[in-house]
């Protein structure tokens, strides 16, 4: 177990960045089992908007290039758009540094197969940014399921709804391009979807997936200008489980009144389970002979994760997630361990995210391997 602290490198300082930032500082907070770390390096191109950001999120020092940052640090964090994932995760491997990259994995197939044959080859960590396994309702959930409380399970229902993109003039940006993104609702938010089906339910085998563009472009920020949406705004799909399980999934960025709606919803032949995530401290159960769900409240000193936090009934928040996720990748690293969700993980979720495409395509159903 690595006693030293680590030094941390983080490549990009938006949305993800601060993310993962703010559990950088709170990890030692409330995991005191928690191994030390030093924020030490963050990487971007904009030296000003980059100085500026590491005085906010608390970093050492900065840097422009990350080739000057993967073997230099103890830990690297690919916090970039989907098309910067691969080269600097991939390089950062191959100098035996751990590394823990957004999703989805990459913009394509071919790419996410490159990143997990570099972590297979690599003895290090590679984890990979499902950080909705992580919270304290879903690991009940999982307890629940492995241990049969819901019997066997016959129907996964997953759908991941936001409205951000409904008004034709919301400006252009980089989750609108193939080349940067990959895909649309899709990747960005169909990701998360498919790996808790993995994760709750089993690998999916086969699916027939649909894909649409209600938006075909957008205006650049200023306006003077627009580009084309060469993404999906959203997507469904009927899938059929490994083990027999019957599955839907779907997700949309046009979908009014949903602000980050991700909801699961799992039935079996002794009981049924709900979640949302826009109220993420509850697990609604049906158990078996139970005449109706009842809403379990998930802050409890035994529930997963909740010691850590506040008193039966202080509710925690989405931001916690990234406090657990950091929590077990950065323990994984410090004690040589293995990690989940791992680059493997990424690349199964990949192959579901291009059977989708590849069905849209055709209009038939596809193999997802």
């Amino acid at each position: 177990m690595t006693t030293e602290p680590l030094d941390i490198g983080v490549l990009g300082y938006r949305f993800m960045g601060k993310a993962h930032a703010n559990a950088f500082a709170r990890l030692p907070m409330f995991f005191e089992d928690a191994p030390e770390l030093n924020r030490d390096v963050l990487v971007g191109r904009d030296e000003d908007a980059l100085a500026d950001a590491a005085d906010r999120l608390g970093f050492a020092r900065t840097a422009t290039d990350w080739r000057d940052v993967v073997d230099d640090v103890d830990v690297f964090y690919n916090l970039g758009p989907n098309h910067i994932h691969a080269e600097p995760s991939i390089a950062a491997l191959e100098a035996g540094t751990p590394v823990f990259c957004e999703k989805p994995l990459a913009p394509t197939l071919e790419t996410a197969e490159q990143m997990a044959e570099a972590a297979a080859d690599a003895a290090v960590p590679a984890g990979i940014a499902f950080n909705y396994r992580f919270i304290p309702a879903i690991q009940y959930a999982k307890n629940l399921i492995d241990a049969g409380e819901l019997g066997e399970i016959r129907h996964f229902r997953g759908r991941y709804l936001q409205d951000w993109l409904t008004d034709p003039a919301a400006p252009w940006s980089w989750r609108n391009d193939a080349e940067m993104a990959g895909s649309g609702a899709l990747g960005d938010l169909g990701a998360h979807t498919v790996d808790l089906a993995r994760f709750l339910v089993g690998d999916i085998a086969e699916l027939s997936g649909h894909l649409r563009t209600f938006v075909d472009e957008r205006p650049i920020e200023d306006g003077s200008a627009t580009r084309p949406v060469t993404v999906d705004d959203a997507y469904s799909a009927q899938v059929a489980f490994e083990n027999g399980v019957m599955g839907t999934l779907e997700a949309s960025r046009f979908a009014n009144g949903h602000k980050n709606d991700h909801t699961i919803e799992i039935e079996g032949t002794k009981g049924s389970l709900r979640f949302s995530l826009e109220r993420l401290n509850e697990l609604e159960l049906l158990r078996e002979d139970g005449r109706g769900f009842e809403t379990i409240l998930m802050t409890e000193a035994e529930d997963p994760y909740v010691e850590h936090w506040w008193p039966p009934g202080h509710v925690i928040g989405w931001e916690h997630t990234f406090v657990h996720e950091n929590y077990e990748f950065l323990s994984a690293v410090a004690d040589d361990a293995a990690y989940e969700p791992s680059f493997a993980d990424g690349l199964a979720v990949q192959r579901v995210l291009d059977a989708v495409e590849r069905s849209d395509a055709s209009g038939e159903w596809v193999d997802v391997t």
